[in-house]
Order: C-alpha cells, then sequence, then structure tokens
C-alpha cells in the first residue's frame, strides 16, 4: 500500500484539517502517519501512526531543532509522498524533494499576507519579513509536486508559483456532527469555538456581551479556544463572571457539548489580512449543527449567511450592532430555528467535508499518477 506521511511542527496531532479531515480521509486508501512535536509521545489512532519528534520551547529552537527531527523521522519512515503543513518545514521539505520523494505543501492561508497582521511580531518588522517570505516562495514553491490550498482566494497567486494546484476547503463533516444538531434551543447562551485573540473578535465579544447583560439578564457565552495569559489580564471580565466562561483549547467533538443548548454562534473577525476573503471555518461548524449565525459583514460571509438567511452579519467593530443581532435570535425563536435549518440544509448540500473529500482523494491519484 502506497504510504503517505503528513508533517508538522506547530499543530496539535488532533488538528481538524490535519488529522480529523485530511489524514483520516486519505487512510481509507492510504498508509497514513502523521510526524507532530506535542511532547504527548506516539500513538497508534484510528490506523494512523503518530509520532512525536517533541517539542522545543522557542520559535527559533522549533525552526532550528524540531525541522531536524521531523526530517530524520520522515526519512526513517521512507513514505512515498510527504505532505507538510507549516512554511517553516519548507527547507526540510526540499530536501525530501531532493531525495526523490513525492511533496505537497498545504497552505492554510496567504501567508505573506497574514505576517502583516501577526501581533508578535513588531509592527516595523512586518512589512520586511512578509516581503521576504514572498520572495523565498516565488523561489521554492514551484519545486514541490503539488500545492493543495484551504482557500479560493489566493488561488489566482499561487497558480503562478506551481502548475499542480488543487483547493481543499476546511468544511465540516456534517455527518460526524450530527448528534449535535438541535432545534430546540432554550438557552440565551452564545458559543464560540477558535482562536481567541483581538483580531478574532475577542474585545468586541466582552463589549457586546456588557451591552447584553442590560437586556438580557440571563445571557452567557462560551468561548473556547487557545489564548494568550496577556490578553486576560488586560481585560476587566470582573462585572462578566457568572456570564462568561474561558475554556482553553478543547477537542471539537467535547467543545460542541457546550453548543447543545445555545442560541448564537459567533465569528467576529477584524477586516484585516486574509479574513475578508477566507471562509471562517466555525462559521459552517455552527450551521451543520442548526445554529444561527452572527458574523462580520464581509461580502463573502454575506452571500452565504445573509443570502441563504442562516444567521445575521455585522460590522465587526460595532458592539452594539453585534449584541443587537444576538439578542434578535435569541429573541425570536421561530427566526431562530428557520436560520438554523437553512444552515443545516445548506452544509449538507453545498458546504461539507465528504465534497473535499472526494477531491482530497482524486488529487492524490492524479499525483501518483505522473
Amino acid at each position: 500500500m502506497i504510504k503517505v506521511c503528513h508533517l508538522s511542527s506547530v499543530h496539535q496531532r488532533n488538528d481538524t484539517r490535519i488529522f480529523l479531515k485530511e489524514c483520516m480521509s486519505l487512510s481509507m486508501n492510504f498508509n497514513v502517519s502523521l510526524v507532530i512535536a506535542d511532547n504527548l509521545g506516539n500513538e497508534l489512532k484510528n490506523k494512523i501512526n503518530i509520532f512525536d519528534v517533541g517539542k522545543s520551547n522557542g520559535r527559533l529552537k522549533r525552526l532550528l531543532i524540531t525541522s531536524k527531527k521531523i526530517y530524520n523521522k520522515a526519512i526513517e519512515l521512507n513514505c512515498d509522498i510527504y505532505h507538510f503543513h507549516d512554511p517553516e518545514l519548507i527547507p526540510i521539505a526540499l530536501k525530501l524533494k531532493k531525495n526523490g520523494k513525492k511533496v505537497i505543501f498545504d497552505i492554510h492561508e496567504n501567508i505573506a499576507l497574514q505576517i502583516l497582521n501577526k501581533e508578535y511580531i513588531p509592527k516595523y518588522l512586518r512589512k520586511i519579513i512578509s516581503n521576504l517570505y514572498r520572495n523565498y516562495e516565488i523561489k521554492k514553491l514551484k519545486k514541490f509536486d503539488a500545492l493543495i490550498l484551504a482557500e479560493n482566494s489566493y488561488y489566482e497567486y499561487y497558480k503562478l508559483l506551481n502548475k499542480k494546484i488543487e483547493i481543499v476547503l476546511n468544511m465540516p463533516d456534517a455527518v460526524a456532527l450530527n448528534s449535535f444538531y438541535s432545534e430546540k434551543r432554550i438557552k440565551n447562551e452564545i458559543f464560540y469555538i477558535g482562536g481567541i485573540s483581538n483580531n478574532r473578535g475577542f474585545v468586541m465579544y466582552i463589549k457586546a456581551l456588557k451591552i447584553l447583560k442590560n437586556k438580557l439578564s440571563d445571557v452567557f457565552m462560551h468561548l473556547i479556544g487557545p489564548y494568550n495569559e496577556d490578553l486576560l489580564k488586560k481585560t476587566n471580565l470582573n462585572e462578566l463572571k457568572k456570564a462568561i466562561k474561558i475554556y482553553g483549547s478543547v477537542p471539537l467533538t467535547e467543545a460542541l457539548k457546550y453548543s447543545i443548548h445555545s442560541k448564537v454562534g459567533i465569528s467576529i473577525l477584524k477586516p484585516i489580512g486574509n479574513y475578508k476573503e477566507s471562509y471562517s471555518t466555525k462559521i459552517f461548524e455552527y450551521m451543520a449543527i442548526g445554529l444561527p449565525v452572527v458574523t462580520s459583514k464581509f461580502k463573502l460571509y454575506s452571500e452565504i449567511v445573509d443570502k441563504n438567511n442562516c444567521g445575521i452579519c455585522v460590522d465587526p467593530e460595532n458592539p452594539d450592532e453585534i449584541a443587537k443581532a444576538i439578542e434578535y435570535i435569541m429573541t425570536h425563536p421561530k427566526k431562530a430555528k428557520e436560520m438554523g435549518q437553512n444552515g443545516r440544509k445548506l452544509v449538507e448540500k453545498k458546504y461539507n467535508w465528504s465534497i473535499e473529500e472526494r477531491k482530497l482523494n482524486a488529487f492524490y491519484t492524479s499525483l501518483l499518477q505522473k
């Protein structure tokens, strides 16, 4: 059987796109391994061998030490196709290519554009680093056998860098989420899952919640996802102690248990970088479980959410408008139920992983025939 190896120095072993979707889907036709660096050890999970090379503290050590360990493990596994997910692994992926292996780079975002909004990079350096990376990928990406993109928005650019390219969107597995679908949403609860940061709406969520507390005394917000402790320290949450819970990282199926009684799913992204032109995966996850959506009023989102009456799009920098949309859904149960039903139908018909899974497997097959 053809051996496939996915590589990541950054992502978690249970990453939704890498493990739960791509590795799981490919394992039906291939012998799949995953090499990661998280200090959780090796394991066999759902017929997929997970190899842990150990986590390094700090970005510099990860670049210099972890990358080398991932390369050594990849060579040891001697697979037919290597599928990597992080730009920092480009140098070792090129070495694998020199060893005669087929190599795919899975590009989760327009990297050079996103560098401009990385909060950990000093502002005066962002444009310089972005331009340096852009020039680097122009030279290197053409050497790989193929590229896979997670979005439509940057296809026109990347097709100039490599002729073999496919778009595999981060759509939900509708069947796997069936058990979380509900039309009986009885509590005034707001549900969010994803990275917790200013760029992903955290400040707006807090401001909107404070407004809502004056109108709906029992309103409650679940925020589930990784966050920076400094962000919470800078935010005054004292008056919201009984109205919000921040959980940190939780596996998707565990996190969705908190959505069962929630009436609204939120995803408020700032109008920066990739966000305006990239699908927010969580929007489709909310739709898949019948949860009405409140999200940013971007053209891409409005064409899905507003056009199909799955929720309400709002100004992402206006907490009053965000609060008003949430309040409307919570106080109009018939409309909310209709929104939830519309979202679920749309996911079943068009925005689901089974469609993307077929594209991924067909792309692998075509690559092996070269």
